[in-house]
């Protein structure tokens, strides 16, 4: 099976998108950063080197630093479909990040986006 365009699409060119949710609903660059770290592992450096270089989806989840483990708390439906129930790892990663974005936009404290009460 042919691979989905979203993973040869540069992370810098959705980007902008996530940034418009986020803005529009009040929020902020450092906090549509930190959804971005927190998910990766990558620091402010390295994620702004990402974006500059224009990389890709899969690359860029492939060579994250330290994908959060507390990812998989990340439950529900995106783009009708249960991020769960995703079996290809690379979509499923950025299903997440998806999902993040959309509970920033829907008013989410940080700490439950984080998932930091799970975390402790």
């Amino acid at each position: 099976m042919a691979k989905h365009r979203i993973y040869t699409t540069s992370v810098a060119s959705v980007y902008p998108h996530y940034l418009a949710k986020a803005e529009k609903k009040g929020r902020t660059k450092a906090e549509v950063d930190e959804i971005f770290r927190w998910l990766s592992g990558y620091t402010q450096g390295d994620l702004e080197r990402e974006l500059n270089n224009k990389t890709d989806f899969e690359t860029f989840f492939a060579q994250a630093p330290k994908m959060n483990p507390a990812r998989t708390l990340i439950k529900g439906v995106i783009c009708g479909v249960r991020i769960e129930e995703i079996e290809e790892l690379t979509m499923r990663e950025i299903r997440y990040l998806d999902k993040l974005i959309d509970e920033l936009a829907k008013g989410k404290s940080m700490d439950k986006i984080l998932r930091k009460q799970a975390e402790a």
